[in-house]
């Protein structure tokens, strides 16, 4: 099918500007904002350490779709795929176990930035920023607990793991000249009845103190902390809950929150809790992902949720506050599919979010016209988006609606 995108462009853009929408700066704002795009879903999360290793820790892939990578050129040749499928200001998310370790077994209290040079000269290639996350699962020493395990012994090995990634997540913000967030979760919990729930979370507030204690430059690299409400194996009790990190967050200021869209009661969302952390200039981290019944990380699409999240940020002009990245893995479709579409479907909430007549909503609602808030907002719904969508996808040089003609 072809169309016409400057032609249905222009269309649009008129059609917008009888709203009081300039589609040109919504096309300048949506480019510029960075989303973090997860490694992970290449290859159903097993990384370079160990690709034979089984996944633990309350991490599962399901499906057996064939094309995952073999090795590790082509790895990196299908992550190539899926970012030129992206458009806008693109970052990528790493976890720990996607270090080079040159054929040598390299403990995860031993690595080092040298470990990720492949990730920095991939990123300086490519044009894109590096996140990064420690990996606290899939390893023998996390069967029983990890930064809150009470055998010293473990819990000294996981919190030297912390605190390397951290300097790691340093390197990256001095080598790209973009500021790193380096996410902190753990898999500790327990899967029935837990008699003290006080312990563990005390010894996990002194294990983030020791692996927080260096001060490092927010410019390079900002440490996040990641909740849960449960998994799998931890059904009954999770340490890291979302109060717990909130408090910690709120006493020590050494971090800051990372929301996870799939980590919360399914009667909950994370767009209800973004205008709290924003009313007090509060940093967040957010993982975008699509719970369905449970933290199961579908792949992302332009839902209602997603939407509105992205209407928080840019509707309250949180894009400076609130880092936006993709947490999802699916190995039951194509992965340089599945890693394409839910970036731009985040990047889509976006630029639907810009294409919003805000000025005149929060004016009627302001003015307590609650009638006209409601008919404006439901008569934008029929707006000619996709029109304007597919003109940023031209000018950004990636596929418009055409990018998924290989799989149909």
């Amino acid at each position: 099918m072809s169309i016409d995108v400057e032609k249905n462009y222009q269309l649009a853009k008129e059609m917008y500007a009888e709203f009081g929408v300039d589609t040109d700066a919504a096309l300048a704002k949506v480019k510029d904002i960075p989303v973090s795009l997860h490694c992970w879903q290449i290859d159903d999360v097993l990384g370079f350490e160990n690709p034979n290793q089984a996944l633990t820790g309350g991490i599962a892939t399901f499906g057996n779709a064939p094309g995952r990578p073999r090795n590790r050129d082509e790895y990196f040749a299908q992550l190539k795929e899926a970012l030129a499928l992206v458009p806008g200001h693109t970052k990528i998310n790493l976890h720990a176990i996607y270090l080079d370790n040159k054929g040598q077994k390299v403990e995860r209290n031993e690595i080092t930035p040298e470990h990720f040079k492949i990730w920095v000269d991939f990123a300086k290639e490519q044009g894109v920023g590096l996140d990064f996350n420690p990996t606290y699962f899939s390893h023998p020493k996390a069967e029983n607990g990890t930064l809150s395990s009470r055998d010293k012994a473990i819990r000294h090995f996981w919190i030297e793991h912390g605190k390397r990634c951290r300097k790691i997540g340093e390197y990256f913000g001095k080598e790209l000249g973009e500021t790193c967030i380096t996410n902190q979760w753990i898999p500790d919990g327990n899967k029935d009845i837990t008699v003290d729930k006080v312990t563990p979370r005390k010894i996990l507030a002194e294990s983030y103190d020791e692996i927080f204690a260096e001060k490092i430059d927010p410019k390079y690299n900002i440490d996040s902390v990641e909740s849960k409400l449960f998994g799998l194996g931890s059904e009954s009790y999770v340490v890291g809950s979302h109060e717990f990190y909130m408090e910690y967050e709120s006493t020590r200021h050494n971090c800051i929150i990372c929301l996870d869209c799939g980590h919360f009661h399914p009667t909950e969302v994370v767009s209800a809790k973004l205008s709290s952390f924003i009313t007090f200039g509060k940093q967040v981290m957010l993982h975008v992902s699509r719970p369905v019944r449970w933290d199961s990380d579908h792949v992302t699409l332009q839902d209602d949720e997603t939407n509105a999240v992205m209407q928080e940020i840019i509707w309250n002009n949180a894009t400076d506050t609130i880092h936006i990245g993709t947490d999802y893995f699916d190995a039951s479709i194509n992965r340089i599919a599945a890693t394409a579409l839910g970036a731009r479907c985040v990047r889509k909430c976006l630029l639907n979010a810009l294409l919003a007549p805000i000025t005149k909503l929060q004016a009627m609602e302001a003015e307590g016209n609650n009638t006209g808030r409601l008919t404006l907002l439901e008569e934008c719904k029929n707006l000619p988006a996709g029109a304007v969508w597919e003109k940023f996808c031209a000018e950004e040089k990636v596929p418009g609606h055409d990018w998924l003609k290989p799989y149909l």
